[in-house]
């Protein structure tokens, strides 16, 4: 069960800190253009070397939701619905007092427990969705990147398997070390957003089903005793409602900075006969910058590699 006034707590809380990340990179970013390749998901394909059912050679540089886009926008609606019709108006201090045992009202505090813990399990799978998500992952290192004053990164690349080259990381690294700790000193509760959220001991256990409900804890199997990583052995309900609350407002703020990103960049764009210019940091076939432009679509708000006719 998803908890109106925590949400709206935790959004103004991080709101500001999502305005501040948005101006901290207007600032370093050292080309005007490089926070729209965010929004654009700009990347490198390596594949169109061997496409041979185009007419013209195409480069490798491209940009669009390509398949992590598609498959973001698939969970992003599930996550939508799930807010929609899961979301309350009781405060979680009245929901807790439910709880408080008597008799006559163990049926209705077994009920709703066992309620709690059925929502939790779906949102448990939400939580997978967002930290297991490949563009989220990817435009919040290029965002985090950008606050720095590192160029765009047209050569990300998750790493998957261990024997990749070249990779910028797996998942687990990008978030704790390329994202989360590059906020440390310029953002600090946009850190602590990412510390209060993402656990990597906590992911996989739901990843691979290892924990069980007793009660109202959701109980780790993963722990392990040497492994730094895996030290919780156990996560109350009102612990767990707090760190997916959090998660929560920390992917919608994700996704209204990208409309903000596009919205004004549109109005720029608009004043450029609908077109702006931007950097390519080439690695293919040589190491290089190369300058294009791109052209917005006023209607569809929208960007292309050619001109609306």
């Amino acid at each position: 069960m998803l908890f109106e006034e925590l949400l709206n707590k935790k959004y103004g809380e991080l709101i500001v800190e999502f305005d501040n990340l948005h101006d901290l990179i207007v600032k370093n970013q050292t080309h005007d253009s490089d926070l729209l390749l965010v929004h654009l998901n700009a990347f490198y394909n390596p594949d169109v070397h061997n496409w041979n059912n185009t007419e013209q050679k195409m480069s490798p540089y491209m940009f669009g939701p390509n398949h992590e886009g598609h498959s973001e926008n698939t969970h992003h609606s599930f996550i939508g619905q799930y807010i929609k019709h899961n979301t309350s108006s009781e405060t979680l201090e009245n929901h807790l007092k439910n709880l408080v045992y008597s008799e006559e009202k163990r049926e209705e505090i077994d009920q709703i427990n066992f309620d709690d813990a059925i929502s939790i399990q779906t949102e448990m799978l939400i939580y997978l969705k967002i930290w297991e998500s490949d563009t989220f992952i990817k435009k919040f290192f290029q965002l985090a990147n950008l606050s720095l004053g590192f160029p765009y990164d047209w050569h990300y690349k998750l790493q998957t398997t261990s024997r990749e080259k070249g990779a910028t990381g797996t998942r687990d690294v990008i978030i704790r070390t390329k994202i989360r700790d590059r906020f440390k000193q310029s953002i600090p509760r946009l850190y602590d957003a990412f510390k209060n959220t993402y656990n990597f001991q906590i992911r996989n256990s739901i990843a691979h089903s290892q924990y069980s409900i007793l009660g109202r804890s959701i109980l780790l199997n993963n722990y392990v005793k040497n492994d730094p990583y895996s030290q919780l052995r156990k996560q109350s309900f009102e612990e767990w409602t707090e760190r997916f609350h959090e998660t929560l407002v920390l992917y919608t703020l994700y996704h209204k900075l990208l409309d903000t990103i596009n919205n004004n960049y549109g109005i720029v764009a608009s004043q450029m006969d609908n077109s702006l210019p931007i950097r390519i940091s080439r690695k293919d076939p040589k190491e290089e910058i190369e300058y294009r432009m791109v052209y917005y679509r006023v209607y569809f708000r929208d960007w292309g590699w050619h001109p609306d006719e």
